[in-house]
Parts: structure tokens; sequence; C-alpha cells
């Protein structure tokens, strides 16, 4: 994976998901609770999943319901905070997800010095925002602009809580966002947060990429669903598998992290 060089370590890298609490400036913000409350979670996932030797891990506002697709200032700037509190307890690679504005995303990242960052950056939808035409050329020229030639982008090619407009496959849109966007990685997802990516999908992304671009399945991996995902994909974003009960809005349950790690180490050995 030559682009990946430095954050692929391992074979099937595995990315585990930081879902924040919803941040000041949404519908669900606890002001009660405040900041310190956002902090705490965070850094409580954060330990869980470095802990049981996750290989990398990402923050999201996946708390910020319901989603928007241009960024506030509100949220952008208590995302940034909470990762720049975190950063000095980062040991392993990371990345970022402002969902769902790539622009945002690209900035968060570079101001957070982050390794990779996931987002729509391609493509037309129909979705639970309104109508969602993400904006692939500012987001590649704010990376340029700010001379970051580190951070990787993972293009998320069908997006969740949304349907595409147009007629194009899953394998046209993986070689069109690797030829026309220099995507550095493709995600292919399921319909929302936590449903299984389509296996059909993965397999008809993966014909359309050469071996230096990776096939990341970005939903629903699951436990029992781990070998025949990675037996296509070359790793996977996992988050509601890896919380308490498998709940998507619940904290991150170490046992279940080493559990899902052992399997993928049990994989990558065979």
């Amino acid at each position: 994976m030559r682009t990946f060089s430095k954050i692929m370590k391992n074979s099937k890298l595995i990315i585990g998901m930081i879902h924040l609490p919803p941040l000041p400036g949404t519908a669900h913000y606890d002001k009660s609770k405040g900041m310190n409350h956002i902090l705490d979670v965070a850094y409580e996932d954060m330990m869980a999943l470095q802990a049981n030797n996750i290989d990398s891990f990402m923050f999201g506002n996946e708390g910020d319901r319901p989603y928007i697709l241009k960024a506030s200032n509100e949220t952008l700037s208590a995302m940034s905070f909470v990762i720049g509190q975190l950063k000095k307890e980062i040991k392993i690679p990371f990345g970022v997800n402002y969902l769902w504005d790539p622009v945002a995303t690209v900035s968060l990242a570079c101001a957070a010095d982050a390794d990779f960052a996931r987002e729509v950056f391609t493509g037309v939808y129909d979705s639970d925002m309104g109508l969602w035409e993400p904006k692939a050329a500012e987001a590649l020229k704010l990376r340029s602009d700010l001379g970051n030639t580190k951070l990787k982008l993972l293009f998320n090619i069908n997006a969740e809580f949304a349907a595409p407009l147009g007629e194009r496959t899953i394998s046209q849109k993986a070689k069109s966002a690797v030829f026309s966007s220099t995507a550095d990685a493709i995600c292919v997802s399921g319909p929302i947060t936590g449903e299984s990516v389509d296996v059909s999908n993965l397999e008809e992304a993966k014909k359309s990429l050469d071996n230096s671009v990776p096939l990341f399945a970005n939903t629903g991996v699951k436990l029992d669903t781990l070998e025949s995902i990675l037996n296509v994909a070359d790793g996977c974003v996992v988050g509601t598998s890896l919380k308490y009960d498998g709940i998507t809005w619940n904290q991150i349950d170490g046992e279940r992290v080493k559990k899902f790690m052992d399997k993928v180490n049990e994989i990558r050995g065979s």
C-alpha cells in the first residue's frame, strides 16, 4: 500500500471509532455536563482502544444529530479542542471525520496533525440532510495550501443516510474517485452507522482498484463477519461492535476490542 505504508504497519488495518457525544451548538448537547464530559468520554474510549492494541483510531462527531452539511463554528472548535487536549496521550496513528463537511474535515485534520481523514468527498446525494453536494476540489486544495503532504484522505463513496443521484456502479465510483480526485483510500458503507456493508459491493469496488489504493469496509463490521470482510477488504473502520452491548451510543468496551483484535490477528496469521 504505497500511500498508506506508514499507517498500515500491519496487514488488514483496523481503525476504531471514537464517537464524540453531542458537541456545543447541536440539538442534543448536554449543557449540564459541558465540555468536561465530552473530554472524559473521548479519553476513556481512546485509552480502551489503545490498551487493547487497536491499529489506529478516528475521532468523529457522531453524536451531532441531526447532521449538517457545513460545519458550525461551535462544533468545529469544540472538536478541535477535544483532540488538542488528548493529543499528548495518542500513541498510534489517528484520523478525524467531521460529519458531513469535507473541507472542515481536512481543516481539522491539518490543525490536529492527524495521519488521515475520512469523508464523503465526491458525488451528489438525496440525503436526510437535504441535497448533498460535497466539494472534493476545495478539500484537496486546502490540503495543498496548508502543505500537508502527510495527510491521507479516505473517500467514502456510498454515503450513509443517503442515496446517490445517478446510476454509476460502485466500481465506477471507486475508480473515478482515484482518477479524478486522487483518493488515497476507498471506503464502502452500509445504509447507516452500525449496519453492515454488502460484501458484494466490496468485491465490486476492489476490482477497480490497484494494489496501491486500499479498500476499507466502513460500517457494521462485527466479530462474526470480520473474516468474510477481511477476505476482500484491506481493513475496516469499526465503532458500534466495539461498544458496550453493541450499541452505537455506548462507550468502548475494552473486552470487545480485545476479542476483535484477537480475531484480526488470527486472520492475519492465517
